[in-house]
């Protein structure tokens, strides 16, 4: 799907992921998690990896990725607490079977009960996660993700149809995990979001366009990759992208 493609995610930065629907976004946030594996590259009758995540093969640095997905439904049949919930996040350092060590519960501990105030769930930690409004769940499983405490953050669509306090507490805290040293990256389908990016990958018919925003957020370059969806109207030359999954952009 992105054959060819050469691009690199930045550490300490913001990447947001655009592109028309069916351009890979969530496939590209599989890959670089370790969920799907990559084509290899033959050269010189040796096969090479054609993807390197944080300087290994996609999969062996599991426990440096979190994967945040866009969940808007819990099964009734899962009884799951919050804190449960986020405490999964902690499954990718000695897996979900092994028993803790005194030292990993107190770990464990402070890094849960850190990632709950962030995303300001604390108070609900004992609900069960079906009782809680779509804002609420998925600042829980942002919270899931924050307490893996990884070196790479992967965020698909991570605000979308969300009420303002949630969606603004989200994009808070990805902005803090990029201060602080973590590559982030979250598909979106907003382009004002992109545009508060640090940096963008625009996805389209398997090739990439990668840079600031002021340099892929430009009408040339969006005229390219979403076709005759995209329109440029007004004095002040707003982007419009003709699709009810899109957002606008000046």
């Amino acid at each position: 799907m992105l054959d060819g493609a050469t691009f690199t995610v930045p550490a300490g930065a913001v990447t947001a992921v655009i592109g028309p629907n069916g351009s890979g976004k969530s496939t590209l946030l599989y890959l670089l998690a370790g969920l799907l594996d990559p084509v290899t590259a033959e050269s010189a009758g040796d096969t090479q990896p054609v993807v390197e995540v944080l300087g290994a093969t996609p999969g062996s640095r599991r426990d440096q990725v979190a994967l945040v997905l866009q969940t808007t439904e819990v099964a009734e049949h899962l009884p799951l607490t919050v804190q449960e919930a986020v405490a999964m996040g902690r499954y990718a350092h000695r897996g979900m079977f092994a028993l803790p060590r005194r030292r990993d519960r107190r770990e464990n501990r402070v890094a849960v009960t850190a990632a709950m105030e962030r995303m300001e769930v604390a108070d609900l930690a004992n609900r069960q996660l079906d009782e809680l409004s779509g804002g609420q769940r998925q600042r829980v499983f942002v919270a899931q993700g924050l307490a893996q405490q990884a070196d790479l953050l992967l965020l698909d669509e991570p605000v979308t149809g969300l009420d303002m306090v949630s969606r603004q507490r989200i994009l808070n805290v990805v902005a803090e995990e990029a201060a602080r040293g973590v590559a982030v990256v979250m598909t979106t389908h907003d382009l004002n979001e992109a545009a508060a990016a640090d940096h963008v990958l625009l996805l389209s018919e398997g090739t990439v366009v990668s840079g600031p925003p002021d340099e892929v957020l430009v009408p040339d370059v969006l005229r390219r990759a979403y076709a005759g969806r995209l329109l440029v109207v007004g004095t002040d030359h707003t982007v419009v992208v003709d699709d009810p999954h899109h957002g606008h952009a000046h």
